[in-house]
């Protein structure tokens, strides 16, 4: 499938060369000086896709730095501990990815020597690579002809294709996939990769995009049927589901507050948190502390006084979480749990690595003015 150019003033015989050459003048020109672009390093080209997954340029950016500060081979953090991974990588979301991440590159290490795959799917048999990311590797750091297909570039797509179909079912997906590969530049696959994200990132914006400023728009034919934020078309979302969650800050007679770990295999896998959990209907705040404090360490505890209120929102849903201090109830054990636990002091609490809403509970530890024991 060759394209015609939408405007009279571009030859009808261009095709998707002259597409390429004005993408590519266009990306020479206006390019943001960004470090992972200043590199053929496949560890660091790695690191930045891994970090900057569902994450705008500005909060990744200085992640990238303090991982490839910390890390800047393979081997340095294949050997570093899963707590420091998961305390630099706080705030980033997401937690499961530098899970796999570490996991991935302790096997590069291990397995294959330090020796980094040389082809997409050869990337895509390690742990929490999947297309998209092996693409970017491969197009990025060994000049292969894969096209990346981030959600910037699938609005590029859409709107150059007008692919009226919804961009969150697979059938589309594969579709944008296989327009994406048809226009990509084969002898330079990570500079045109690297011009489709900018695009997207910068110019074809989701809403008001810069369409005068767009070096591509004689081939859009979005923008020709003067409708570009139709697509790409996504099926109406329902409400977002909303929890209340209560969580115990438990003091030993030493001033040490009782810390878990999650499950890896849960949602924020490895991160440390305070003991609780979700609220059921009808349930009061206090009511449900009890409860969930007994189900999860054994103990029986009373609730204290109201430490902060946090409202939170993740991808898919929003929490209300409340906190309050709490006191063992006379005769009952000290709390125990199957998951790795701690009693640990207030001032040493920022040396693991804890969801950023327990984060804000810490924070207003420090305003609190207990006494806790």
């Amino acid at each position: 499938m060759t394209p015609e150019p939408t405007s009279a003033s571009t030859s009808h015989t261009a095709g998707w060369e002259a597409f390429r050459r004005a993408l590519s003048t266009w990306f020479e020109r206006v390019r943001r000086p960004l470090p992972w672009r200043e590199t053929s390093d496949p560890w660091l080209i790695w690191m930045s896709e891994v970090l900057l997954q569902q994450t705008r340029v500005e909060q990744g950016l200085p992640y990238y730095e303090a991982f490839a500060t910390a890390y800047p081979t393979v081997e340095d953090f294949a050997r570093a501990d899963l707590d420091d991974v998961l305390r630099l990588w706080e705030g980033l979301g997401y937690y499961a990815r530098a899970r796999n991440f570490h996991a991935a590159a302790q096997h590069v290490v291990r397995e294959r020597g330090g020796v980094f795959p040389t082809s997409r799917s050869d990337w895509e048999s390690l742990p929490g690579i999947g297309p998209y990311t092996s693409a970017a590797i491969s197009s990025l750091a060994q000049n292969q002809p894969e096209a990346v297909v981030d959600g910037n570039v699938i609005r590029v797509i859409t709107r150059l294709f007008r692919v009226d179909a919804d961009a969150s079912q697979s059938r589309t997906r594969a579709l944008v996939d296989r327009l994406a590969h048809e226009i990509l530049d084969d002898t330079r696959p990570g500079r045109h990769n690297e011009a489709m994200m900018e695009l997207g990132a910068t110019v074809c914006l989701p809403r008001s995009p810069r369409c005068d400023a767009c070096p591509v728009l004689a081939w859009c034919r979005a923008a020709a049927e003067g409708d570009p934020e139709r697509f790409p078309v996504k099926k109406k979302k329902g409400p977002i589901p909303h929890l209340t969650i209560v969580v115990g800050l438990l003091c030993d007679a030493e001033g040490r507050f009782f810390v878990q770990r999650r499950p890896e295999s849960a949602m924020l896998g490895g991160l440390w948190e305070f003991p609780g959990g979700k609220c059921r209907e009808g349930e009061g705040l206090e009511e449900a502390l009890e409860r969930e404090f007994r189900e999860e360490t054994g103990a029986q505890v009373r609730a204290g006084a109201s430490i902060c209120t946090v409202r939170h929102a993740y991808s898919h849903f929003r929490i209300t979480l409340h906190a309050f201090s709490c006191h063992l109830k006379p005769g009952s054990p000290s709390p125990t749990t199957a998951l790795p636990h701690r009693w640990i002091a207030p001032d040493a609490l920022s040396e693991l690595a804890f969801p950023r809403a327990n984060r804000r509970i810490i924070e207003a530890l420090i305003s609190f003015p207990g006494p806790w024991t």
